[in-house]
């Protein structure tokens, strides 16, 4: 990893979210291992693979992975020690413990030995010198059904930024600061203003740092980035940016016909996987993503909603939905259900809300 990426985010730990700012644990849901296992392999995972490596954690991101699976072991690796160290406090002040903080670089074959049952690198590649040197290194540590996610920029969904950060380059301009000063003299039709009063990215310091002022940034087009996945030998499951279909081949298709007009679905978001085994099809039984627990208490009233994060939207639990959903605290056989009901439950696992595994 470059030095300067490391400076970058000793100067502006990412993301800078208040310290106090929390999230509810039903909203964690789609980062709960036995959850994820299950969709990609049928099972719960074994005590072996009770493992998560964050890696590229920034100052957040241990904080939802610790709510989401309290009773798992947690690495949490980041090359900034500031940014460890934000994200350390901000578990603290949330009375989370039990993740372990490792300063160091993800390619360091010593640092956060595997192997993991989850990795997740999400917007880490694409900061790297050498991103398949990184990929590879993850996949070194990913266990037999193991799953690791991963997001890195998309070229057609980051033209305009890139486009900005190239010509700041050339202009050595180096301060957050001297950006905002540019974008107040700029007109009100120039491509900068336009920029700025469109992204969300860019409200915040470290935000706008991180868009216009990185280092280190690869943009990848569909199968330049199957390439870099096909070298690490990991399978892909499943893309989970907005709007992916399930099967992958199918979403493959799908950008491609986009990219041919010179447009993206946003970022690319991919699942990929070692060995894993499939989902459960047949029989087997439905269990409660247990992050989900809380938030479907008989005295909760009104409507629930949760953010989809397999690339669809979440309708919103009511009270039906909530009711269906609480059956399932304890195992419920397949056998047992309806044909109705075993399709609503399939739904659901899906989507995470319920895990489906063979015993």
């Amino acid at each position: 990893m470059p030095e300067s990426v490391r400076q970058h985010y000793e100067l502006y730990p990412y993301p800078d979210y208040p310290l106090f700012a929390s999230v509810r644990r039903s909203d964690t849901y789609a980062n709960n291992l036995d959850a994820l296992w299950a969709l990609f392999n049928g099972e719960l995972p074994p005590p072996e693979s009770r493992r998560i490596l964050i890696a590229g954690c920034g100052s957040f991101a241990p904080y939802p992975f610790a709510l989401a699976n309290p009773a798992t072991s947690i690495v949490a690796l980041d090359l900034s020690r500031k940014s460890l160290n934000r994200a350390r406090l901000h578990c603290l002040l949330h009375g989370i413990s039990g993740v372990d903080f490792v300063p160091g670089d993800l390619c360091g074959p010593d640092l956060a030995p595997g192997p993991f049952g989850m990795i997740d690198a999400y917007g880490v590649l694409h900061h790297l010198a050498d991103p398949g040197e990184g990929l590879r290194a993850l996949a070194a540590r990913l266990g037999e059904g193991g799953i690791l996610r991963i997001m890195v920029y998309s070229h057609y969904a980051r033209r305009e930024e890139d486009s900005i950060r190239r010509a700041l380059k050339l202009l050595k301009v180096r301060e957050p600061e001297q950006v905002r000063r540019m974008v107040a003299k700029s007109g009100k039709e120039s491509r900068l203003r336009g920029f700025f009063e469109n992204s969300g990215e860019v409200a915040s310091r470290s935000g706008l740092a991180d868009a216009l002022l990185h280092p280190q940034v690869t943009s990848y087009r569909i199968d330049a980035f199957l390439d870099l996945v096909a070298a690490s030998g990991l399978i892909p499951l499943r893309f989970a940016h907005r709007g992916a279909l399930p099967e992958p081949e199918r979403e493959i298709a799908r950008i491609r016909s986009l990219e041919q007009e010179k447009r993206a679905p946003g970022n690319f978001v991919l699942y990929l996987g070692r060995d894993t085994k499939g989902p459960c099809q047949r029989e087997g039984v439905f269990r409660l993503n247990p992050c989900l627990a809380p938030a479907l208490a008989p005295w909760r009233l009104g409507t629930l909603r949760i953010p989809g994060r397999l690339g669809h939207e979440n309708a919103a639990l009511d009270g039906a939905g909530r009711r269906f959903l609480r059956r399932f605290h304890n195992p419920v056989p397949a056998a047992s259900l309806a044909p109705d009901e075993l399709a609503t439950a399939g739904s659901y696992a899906d989507r995470l809300f319920l895990m489906r595994s063979r015993g």
